[in-house]
């Protein structure tokens, strides 16, 4: 049973379950797919294999929470169109692309992607839709709360709130995930993000600026 079929939102999570799920992710990375266990992450996480299936369900479950609770790091904060100005906006926006990018960079987000990838083949492998749902939309969707809240205070324009997110993560992205999962090292990489979600937001509002959307441009 999946973790959001059973209530189980990140913002739900205990402290306590939180640093379960982190050990969780330690497990994987360290490991792999053989690593992560209910045994194993009981164990690493020194809480009973009972706790475990009471909190998460079976093993898709607790994969499920772990792809949330590391889609949780990237920070959208809820804002109020009205008290929104373009350089809180911006550095909003700013906030999440480096947030994106760190947490795309990190040993668990490449593990469970290429985990995912490994899989994909398989029958019945869940894992890749779980990354879509919990992980990708689930950013998305609160990203996409963010832009709203820029076009309701006039500072951006779209049609489509899925569309301009789109254009905002391939902006901060590019190839660089790409070139991550096929193994180029992301350390010297990361002094670069900075400067690469700067450029990116200042990409993305001068695409989506009102004065150049109600211009077509």
């Amino acid at each position: 049973m999946l973790a959001e079929i059973r209530g189980i939102a990140e913002n739900d999570l205990t402290e306590r379950q939180s640093a379960v799920l982190d050990c969780a992710l330690a497990l994987l990375v360290e490991g792999g797919e053989r690593a992560l266990t209910t045994a194993g992450v009981a164990r690493a996480a020194n809480c009973s294999k009972e706790s475990l299936y009471k909190w998460f369900g079976d093993r898709d479950g607790l994969l499920s929470a772990m792809i949330g609770h590391q889609a949780g790091k990237v920070r959208t904060v809820g804002v109020d169109a009205s008290a929104l100005g373009a350089g809180s906006f911006r550095a909003h926006l700013v906030t999440f692309a480096r947030d994106l990018l760190d947490v795309l960079s990190g040993e668990v987000s490449l593990a469970l992607n290429r985990l995912a990838i490994g899989q994909a083949s398989r029958e019945g492998s869940k894992l890749g839709r779980m990354l879509q749902e919990r992980g990708r939309r689930q950013i998305g969707r609160r990203a996409a709360s963010l832009l709203e809240a820029g076009r309701a205070a006039g500072l951006i324009a779209f049609a489509d709130a899925e569309e301009a997110y789109g254009m905002l993560y391939g902006l901060i992205v590019s190839d660089l995930h790409l070139r991550m999962l096929l193994g180029e090292d992301p350390a010297p990489l990361k002094t670069e993000f900075a400067g690469r979600a700067e450029r990116a937001v200042t990409a993305f509002l001068a695409l989506a600026g009102v004065d150049n959307v109600r211009a077509g441009a």
